[in-house]
């Protein structure tokens, strides 16, 4: 029997907020959870901080008929949180760790712990291969000052990367997740830009759901008012992304969110609103010859300038993060020199004070300083590898980003700006590139299909 030629397809992401013994309500959440998931029937859900594998067994026992299939991706210290439910065969399973995820010494925001990661299930969509991809990167506590946009744009540029170099010979990618991201943020458009992934909620037929897509909204019971300033009504951060091929035509009928409560439920699913999107793929061969062609642009879904020019933008924020983490680095060999000298001192300076005598004061001072200066050494030792791997992770991004740019500068003769320190040199039709500036255009997005 031939495969169909049209498939529908509901796929289903949500941040289930699952800290057990910190986030409340979580054993009846996820039962909530549960029962919505095996009553909508969803093709794929996509979870996000379900961190406790004993919650995710549960949420595998009783999606057993609606769900048959499921994998759940361990990383980290207590994992990645990830986990997708299938009613599609997961033929293969692939998970990328993150290089860089935060501090382990900031224990009150926890992201170090998480092993944040991009996890790849490859199901069989009535014939159709299908690679869908589900992530959450670092969290951004601070709008004002966020110290961790180098790591989130590292993360942002490893995910496009993973999903380029896996994705080659898929009919159909797709990835959901919290990207703690606003859809015009750096590692958004840097993301969208490089992998041709279309958002569903700027191209859905019909959307239902929270006012301008947001998932993070201020009538959340659970959702502090402080983390959304200043943006009082919430901020869209969880995204459902797609993209065709040559072979299969992609688009989103219809997109809707949860709005924070529940109907009969004393509380929501989750701080973060549900996304569900349906989409509809036809086979290129039913399109009469109106599949997409690939050309230079169109398997990115950005023209080669704008690539340039958000990777370049990219670049000085990873610049930026590895200065910052040489300071912090200078600081670890700092504590490390005070502790070492601490550990000399007593054997050093106390027998000059105390020559003839045994002062317990001076002996109680000798262990002080001994468990003091240990302690610094220690401390400044792991801080001082910790830096030195986050240097290596940054510098090894950032020379990936410029190799990158320099090539997209290579490949388009409008683009080509010299490139500082770099060791190629432009084509002699490149010599005298036209003046480059003015303000960049807004976020094109491609269709894989035209009505």
């Amino acid at each position: 029997m031939s495969a169909p030629q049209s498939v529908r397809l509901r796929v289903f992401s949500l941040n289930c907020w699952g800290i057990r013994y910190l986030s409340r309500h979580c054993a009846q959440r996820y039962a909530m959870i549960a029962e919505l998931l095996d009553r909508e029937q969803h093709d794929i859900a996509l979870l996000q901080e379900v961190w406790s594998e004993n919650d995710y067994l549960f949420l595998k026992r009783a999606l057993t008929t609606s769900h048959p299939f499921t994998h759940y991706f361990r990383s980290g210290v207590i994992g990645s949180g990830l986990a997708v439910f299938s009613k599609h065969r997961i033929e293969d399973a692939l998970l990328y760790q993150y290089s860089l995820n935060g501090y382990p010494y900031m224990v009150h925001h926890g992201d170090w712990f998480g092993g944040k990661a991009v996890g790849l299930v490859i199901l069989n969509v009535c014939g159709m291969k299908a690679h869908v991809y589900v992530t959450h990167l670092h969290a951004e506590y601070s709008r004002a000052k966020d110290d961790y946009l180098p790591h989130r744009t590292v993360q942002a540029w490893e995910l496009l990367n993973f999903i380029r170099h896996t994705s080659a010979d898929a009919d159909l990618v797709v990835l959901g997740g919290d990207l703690n991201m606003h859809p015009q943020d750096l590692g958004t458009r840097l993301l969208r830009a490089h992998t041709g992934l279309r958002d569903c909620y700027a191209e859905t037929d019909t959307f239902h759901g929270c006012e301008d897509g947001i998932t993070l909204i201020a009538d959340n019971p659970f959702t502090k008012k402080k983390d959304l300033l200043p943006f009082e009504k919430g901020i869209r951060i969880d995204y459902i992304l797609i993209k065709g091929s040559d072979r299969v035509c992609v688009r989103c009928e219809s997109m809707s969110t949860t709005k924070g409560s529940v109907p009969d439920k004393p509380f929501p699913y989750s701080d973060h609103e549900s996304l569900t999107s349906q989409l509809l793929l036809q086979r290129s061969d039913c399109m009469g010859g109106r599949g997409r062609q690939r050309d230079s642009s169109s398997d990115t879904g950005a023209p080669v300038c704008e690539r340039v020019e958000v990777v370049s933008e990219a670049r000085g924020v990873v610049k930026e993060g590895l200065h910052q983490t040489e300071r912090l680095r200078l600081l670890a060999m700092c504590v490390l020199a005070v502790g070492l000298a601490l550990l000399l001192l007593p054997a050093t300076a106390l027998p000059w004070f105390y020559p003839h005598g045994h002062c317990a004061l001076s002996y109680a001072l000798l262990g002080l300083l001994e468990v003091l200066g240990l302690a610094m050494v220690v401390s400044g030792a792991l801080l001082y590898i910790l830096f030195t791997t986050q240097l290596k992770a940054l510098s090894g991004t950032e020379a990936s980003m410029k190799l990158a740019a320099v090539n997209l500068r290579g490949s388009n003769g409008g683009c080509w700006e010299e490139e500082e320190g770099t060791e190629m040199e432009a084509p002699a039709s490149l010599s005298h590139p036209p003046p480059h500036g003015g303000a960049r255009s807004e976020q094109p997005t491609l269709l894989d299909c035209k009505e």
